[in-house]
């Protein structure tokens, strides 16, 4: 039988080792969906695009591997840009697949008409039409080549007539089409650290997502520099939380022991993160920033070294150039102070703390105790990022991902159908806002008809909890009727919906419908009740702010008056 160019498509990720296609089929995927069935690919339904998109992007997170999705014509193909987004900003390979009426139709202002080439240029680092067969082969590799070489978006558009002809050629050079190499700083530029290292009394090394892989010569360049290691958001995962090196986090997802720390330390250190809130970064102490990606050097805070390099070969070779440093009294400090900070965190995560009431730090912390030593964290976004980042102890051997660049709400429940596609028999557990569960919440229907055992565990405030943070700390009322909404019960919603539910709106409820949701051999969710007032931490405050939160707390009260 001859090949069409759809069976050279799905050959070429076959080969490249792609488990997963996520798509909402239509008649334009039928070519494509034909061939995968003849494949050893699974095809796996979803009930949004969005959903598609986003469960290709979780994969791509975690493993650095291809993620593929794919949406048909014209509306079909525009819903999966919203999630690209999640590939693209948070730069995973993903290749995005759009199904496309036959050519002859082109141009004729034909039913669900779109440009999808125009329409997918800014989430995309490549965006093609497969205009013909004999074209196909170059540009299907060009595309994958592509999504790994930048790590993002690469976008096919694939008009019918193309995809079901026959093959005219296959791909060639197959073998290249795989993630970037690790690349190591050049000697010079290692000796160059070295020196400014050598100069400095107290240092702190900071630790982003390009460190994974890297814990090993973290732990040795902490121990022979006596620095004490931080880390953003992305790199929270790489090592178990009570690490005594493990510091904590910076910013709104941290401590205020890290934040004293990098703002008296004599040289920051920062290794693969383009961490974006300067407020939370030095502007006095020197930095050294090492990343991969030269482009991201010295734009977040004023640097003195940047260095073009993947953090563990770079490491590699610096602890066998600079000097042990044998002074502890910096790092003293910061553990006393991280200490103290811990023991407020352990405060609030008591169940014990109100009688009636479930804080959400509970919830985390429950979710981090029950949670197995591998499981992968699917984080949301809003507050709930925050009761999830700063509560959860990592076990060192556990992954986190979540929206830490694009900062889209409703992404947890979609990367984590993909992560679990993955291994079925691996925990994975996705942290939602009620807002963001709502949005997507037909994918949990996705994950009860592929048997996805994924665990969702809903933070139900009845609000837009983070709008109302924000609009306080510039000092205006909350809108409560933009942020304020009714929910279903998620628990029965479950149950609804095939899966198992479970349900907590009292403290001595939480444990047990956690525990339970775990065991369970399916998909479930875990209603957690908790109050929509509680306030994050706040590891630095400026008075400016301070007063900005009083006068929209004397406004709201005015509010409440005046409508009384």
């Amino acid at each position: 039988m001859s090949q069409t160019v759809a069976d050279v498509l799905v050959g070429v990720l076959e080969q490249i080792g792609v488990k997963h296609i996520f798509a909402l089929i239509g008649d334009s995927l039928n070519p494509l969906a034909d061939a995968v069935r003849r494949s050893d690919i699974e095809w796996i339904g979803v009930r949004h695009e969005e959903g598609a998109a986003l469960a290709a992007t979780g994969q791509a997170k975690l493993t650095g591997r291809l993620g593929v999705c794919a949406g048909t014509t014209g509306p079909g193909s525009t819903h999966l840009v919203a999630g690209l987004y999640e590939a693209s900003r948070d730069h995973a390979p993903v290749l995005a697949l759009s199904g496309d009426m036959p050519r002859k139709l082109h141009g004729t202002d034909f039913i669900q008409t779109t440009e999808p080439d125009l329409l997918f240029r800014d989430v995309s680092l490549y965006t093609e039409t497969v205009s013909s067969p004999s074209q196909a082969p170059a540009v299907i590799h060009q595309a994958i080549a592509a999504a790994y070489a930048r790590r993002g978006v690469a976008h096919l558009t694939l008009p019918q007539d193309v995809i079901a002809a026959k093959a005219d050629g296959i791909v060639s050079s197959v073998a290249t089409l795989k993630p970037k190499s690790e690349l190591a700083a050049s000697a010079a530029d290692v000796t160059d650290i070295a020196r400014r290292i050598d100069g400095a009394d107290s240092i702190v090394i900071m630790c982003g997502a390009g460190c994974h892989g890297a814990a090993d010569e973290l732990r040795a360049l902490s121990d022979r520099l006596k620095a004490p290691l931080i880390h953003s958001v992305k790199g929270k995962d790489i090592m178990p939380y009570d690490d005594p090196r493990w510091m904590g986090g910076i910013g709104m997802i941290g401590t205020k022991a890290v934040y004293n720390a990098i703002m008296h330390c004599d040289l920051l250190l920062m290794l693969g993160t383009d961490y974006p809130y300067s407020e939370f970064l030095p502007h006095k102490s020197s930095i050294i920033q090492i990343d991969d990606r030269a482009h991201v050097l010295g734009r977040r805070a004023p640097t003195a070294l940047g260095i073009v390099g993947s953090v563990r070969p770079t490491l590699r070779l610096l602890l066998d150039t600079v000097t042990a440093k044998s002074n502890t009294k910096f790092w003293d400090q910061v553990t006393k102070e991280r200490r103290k900070w811990d023991e407020m965190l352990d405060k609030q995560a008591d169940p014990a703390r109100s009688k009636d009431r479930i804080h959400p730090q509970a919830v985390a912390r429950a979710v981090s105790d029950l949670a197995k030593r591998d499981a992968v964290f699917a984080f949301d976004t809003g507050l709930n990022t925050l009761w999830s980042a700063n509560w959860i102890r990592q076990s060192g051997s556990q992954r986190i991902i979540g929206s830490f660049n694009n900062a889209a709400v409703g992404t947890a429940l979609g990367q984590a159908n993909g992560i679990q596609a993955l291994d079925r028999s691996r925990q994975v557990i996705a942290l939602c806002g009620d807002g963001g569960f709502n949005m997507l919440m037909c994918e949990f229907l996705t994950a009860v008809h592929h048997k996805l055992p994924v665990k969702v565990v809903v933070y139900n405030n009845s609000a837009f909890g983070l709008i109302s943070f924000e609009a306080e700390s510039v000092g205006l009322p909350a809108y409560k009727k933009g942020i304020e909404f009714p929910n279903p019960d998620f628990a029965a919603l479950a149950h609804v919906c095939g899966g198992y539910g479970f349900r907590a709106t009292k403290p001595g409820e939480l444990k047990t419908a956690i525990s339970e949701a775990f065991k369970v051999d399916g998909p479930a969710i875990i209603d957690a009740v908790v109050p929509a007032d509680e306030m994050p931490n706040l590891p630095h405050i400026d008075l400016e702010t301070v007063g900005h939160f009083a006068m929209a707390k004397i406004k709201e009260a005015v509010l409440t008056v005046t409508r009384s």
